[in-house]
């Protein structure tokens, strides 16, 4: 299984932050919004990871991931050169692929909770599997209906009227024809090739599961400032009653076995005296 992250996209809802960097570097509490995405392709056990960005933003995540080694990952890049949609992905990354299934996850999304959701969705992939979880605003997504027997029977792209509040969260679970379906798809009214034409595209073939997410589950998407600074707080409020950091990439890697002990006192070593590496320093010394 590969994994996809796409930090593309222009961003406008952010503008003027993002006149100046992509939005997957924000800073979500005390680490850029990119390491949450990635820290959910890591728990899933994807080790092999494809970031798509524009041609600006490629070499800070190369200065941030380098090509993943020290955290036991094999992590490459490609360029999007515009934001022409989610399923672009799939073409841009056919080489990466390789024949393989692979997980696409949006590099605004963030998932916090348990993971049975995902783990399970990977195990038992037959086709396609994408998510639904229940919002207030379903007008903003894509909308998956249901019959009487939980059965996916229509998904629709922010309807005006929407025919169920299960929106599909931005990570989705393919195997290899999730390549083919992408390049036979027309562009969109708004010029894009859509994710929910290849998610139809499952769904007429009856290959498409949706899995739905239940409570006690948080699904951020960070699109705008004001989801930005409630993901921070809501994070911010985590990690100092627990002690404990959400999406660490290095400390998920250890515990991951993706590195060992000695790997990982090396990571910890080649970071500045921060309030991270005492935390990762706190993790060393209790494990």
């Amino acid at each position: 299984m590969k994994g996809i992250i796409l930090a593309g996209g222009s961003g406008s809802r952010l503008y003027p932050i993002t006149k100046i960097y992509s939005k997957q570097l924000t800073v979500i509490y005390d680490k850029p919004l990119i390491y949450y995405p990635l820290s959910i392709l890591m728990l899933g056990g994807i080790r092999e990871i494809l970031i798509i960005s524009n041609d600006e933003t490629i070499p800070f995540y190369r200065q941030l991931f380098g090509n993943g080694s020290h955290l036991g990952l094999k992590i490459e890049y490609a360029v999007q050169p515009a934001p022409n949609g989610i399923a672009e992905a799939f073409i841009i990354g056919e080489r990466f692929i390789n024949g393989e299934s692979v997980v696409l996850i949006l590099g605004d999304n963030i998932f916090y909770g348990s993971l049975e959701f995902f783990y399970r969705g990977i195990r038992n992939n037959e086709g396609a599997t994408i998510f639904g979880y229940q919002v207030n605003d379903p007008e903003r997504y894509g909308i998956v209906e249901f019959d009487g027997d939980g059965k996916a029977i229509s998904i629709e792209e922010k309807p005006k009227i929407p025919k169920s509040n299960y929106a599909v969260p931005g990570i989705y679970i393919y195997n290899n024809d999730v390549v083919g379906i992408s390049k036979s798809l027309n562009p969109s009214a708004r010029g894009e090739l859509e994710i929910t034409d290849v998610n139809k595209e499952y769904l007429a073939k009856g290959k498409l599961k949706v899995e739905k997410i239940g409570r006690g589950i948080a699904w951020l998407d960070t699109g705008t400032p004001e989801a930005l600074l409630q993901a921070s707080n809501f994070f911010g409020v985590i990690e100092e009653r627990q002690g404990l950091k959400v999406a660490c990439i290095e400390e998920i890697a250890f515990y991951m076995n993706y590195i060992s002990k000695t790997e990982f006192e090396i990571v910890i070593n080649s970071i500045p005296n921060s309030l991270y590496r005492n935390y990762l320093e706190k993790v060393l010394r209790e494990s």
